[in-house]
Order: structure tokens, then C-alpha cells, then sequence
């Protein structure tokens, strides 16, 4: 298995995920106009390391900004997560967010809220 990375454009998020290190990134803008076809790729890659994950899989969330479409796939990338916590592997998911936006916070938490997983807060300042 290959690490998955793909680069950001104006539409799509990079995506990062380095199978050697464990250290995953999904960041900048996530708004496609197809996001299932988009993230198709990124499940079934994450239904391929759900079986043999890293030691320590640590995910860094860092998204300006993101549609409904994309927000209902975050929701499935997650569950790849969870499974993996659930299996007894150390999983830590990272979500970024500029100190002053309350929306991308509210978001987070919300997603916190609906995971087993370990789910970390991150503020900044752009």
C-alpha cells in the first residue's frame, strides 16, 4: 500500500496521508462539485489502511472552509477512523480552526460530540 496524497486546488482539499508516518492531513477548501467522486478514492484507500494501520494514526483536519456534501463525507472519513480506534489503535483527529470562527468550532464539535475517537480542538490565528 501507497501513502495517498493529493494536491489543493481552489476546489478540493490537499490530502496527505502518509502511510510510513501515520500522519494524515486534509486541508484548505472542500468544495467539489461532485464530493462522493472526489472522496470516493480517499474511502476506499482508508478501507485498505483500516486493515493494517500505523502504530499511531494522527489526523490533522484544517479545512477554511467546506459544503454540505463534503461535510456528510467528513462524517464517513471519521467512521474509518473510529474503526480504527475501536480495533484498540492509537488514533488522535486534530480539528483547526481560526480563533475567530465560531462556525468551524461549533462544526468540530459537533463531530467530537458524535465519536468515539479521540477528537482534539486546535485554535490559531491566521
Amino acid at each position: 500500500m501507497e501513502s495517498l496524497l493529493k494536491k489543493k486546488t481552489e476546489k478540493t482539499p490537499l490530502v496527505d496521508f502518509n502511510i510510513e508516518t501515520g500522519k494524515f492531513e486534509l486541508s484548505g477548501r472542500s468544495i467539489p462539485e461532485d464530493s462522493i467522486g472526489f472522496y470516493r478514492p480517499i474511502f476506499s484507500w482508508l478501507d485498505e489502511y483500516v486493515k493494517t494501520p500505523h502504530v499511531f494514526t494522527d489526523v490533522k483536519i484544517n479545512l477554511e472552509y467546506f459544503n454540505t456534501s463534503s461535510s456528510k463525507c467528513l462524517v464517513d472519513v471519521f467512521r474509518k477512523f473510529e474503526a480504527i480506534y475501536k480495533e484498540g489503535h492509537k488514533v488522535q483527529i486534530s480539528w483547526f480552526y481560526e480563533i475567530d470562527n465560531e462556525d468551524l468550532l461549533e462544526i468540530g464539535e459537533e463531530y467530537s460530540s458524535s465519536l468515539s475517537v479521540p477528537f482534539k480542538m486546535v485554535p490559531f490565528r491566521d
